[in-house]
Protein backbone atom coordinates (compact mmCIF):
# COMPACT_ATOMS: atom_id res chain seq x y z
CA UNK A 1 0.00 0.00 0.00
CA UNK A 2 1.53 3.24 -1.23
CA UNK A 3 1.62 6.84 0.79
CA UNK A 4 -1.15 8.41 -1.54
CA UNK A 5 -3.64 5.51 -0.68
CA UNK A 6 -2.75 5.69 3.01
CA UNK A 7 -3.02 9.79 3.17
CA UNK A 8 -6.17 9.09 1.12
CA UNK A 9 -7.89 6.72 3.61
CA UNK A 10 -6.86 8.65 6.50
CA UNK A 11 -8.34 12.21 4.79
CA UNK A 12 -11.68 9.99 4.21
CA UNK A 13 -12.10 8.77 7.90
CA UNK A 14 -11.60 12.07 8.80
CA UNK A 15 -13.62 14.06 6.69
CA UNK A 16 -16.59 10.93 7.44
CA UNK A 17 -15.83 11.67 11.57
CA UNK A 18 -16.25 15.67 11.40
CA UNK A 19 -19.45 15.33 9.64
CA UNK A 20 -20.64 12.53 12.15
CA UNK A 21 -19.70 14.50 15.22
CA UNK A 22 -18.90 18.01 14.31
CA UNK A 23 -16.23 18.38 16.27
CA UNK A 24 -14.11 16.97 19.46
CA UNK A 25 -13.56 17.97 23.58
CA UNK A 26 -11.05 17.78 25.71
CA UNK A 27 -10.02 19.06 29.00
CA UNK A 28 -7.00 21.29 30.34
CA UNK A 29 -6.22 21.35 33.57
CA UNK A 30 -5.44 24.70 34.96
CA UNK A 31 -3.58 25.22 38.63
CA UNK A 32 -5.32 28.03 40.33
CA UNK A 33 -3.93 28.19 43.79
CA UNK A 34 -0.93 26.68 45.53
CA UNK A 35 -0.74 27.67 49.35
CA UNK A 36 1.46 25.65 51.42
CA UNK A 37 0.28 21.97 51.26
CA UNK A 38 -3.30 22.73 49.52
CA UNK A 39 -3.17 22.49 46.11
CA UNK A 40 -6.91 23.21 44.15
CA UNK A 41 -6.87 23.09 40.37
CA UNK A 42 -9.60 23.38 38.13
CA UNK A 43 -10.69 21.23 35.28
CA UNK A 44 -12.02 23.38 32.08
CA UNK A 45 -13.46 21.09 29.17
CA UNK A 46 -13.12 22.77 25.90
CA UNK A 47 -14.89 21.93 22.61
CA UNK A 48 -13.60 22.36 19.02
CA UNK A 49 -15.95 22.67 16.23
CA UNK A 50 -14.82 21.55 13.63
CA UNK A 51 -16.42 23.28 10.10
CA UNK A 52 -18.78 21.45 7.87
CA UNK A 53 -16.81 22.46 4.36
CA UNK A 54 -13.57 21.21 6.12
CA UNK A 55 -14.72 17.90 6.62
CA UNK A 56 -16.17 17.54 3.21
CA UNK A 57 -13.21 18.85 2.04
CA UNK A 58 -10.84 16.38 3.50
CA UNK A 59 -13.31 13.72 2.17
CA UNK A 60 -13.81 14.96 -1.42
CA UNK A 61 -9.71 15.48 -1.52
CA UNK A 62 -9.18 12.02 0.07
CA UNK A 63 -11.94 10.18 -2.63
CA UNK A 64 -9.72 12.39 -5.54
CA UNK A 65 -6.42 10.54 -4.16
CA UNK A 66 -7.84 7.14 -3.36
CA UNK A 67 -9.09 7.65 -7.61
CA UNK A 68 -6.28 9.51 -9.13
CA UNK A 69 -3.27 7.37 -10.72
CA UNK A 70 -0.71 8.59 -11.50
CA UNK A 71 1.12 8.26 -14.87
CA UNK A 72 3.81 5.97 -15.29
Amino acid sequence: MGIQKIVAIALIVAGVLGLAYRGFSYTSETHKADVGPIHMTVDEKEHVNVPVWASIGALVVGVALLVWRPKS
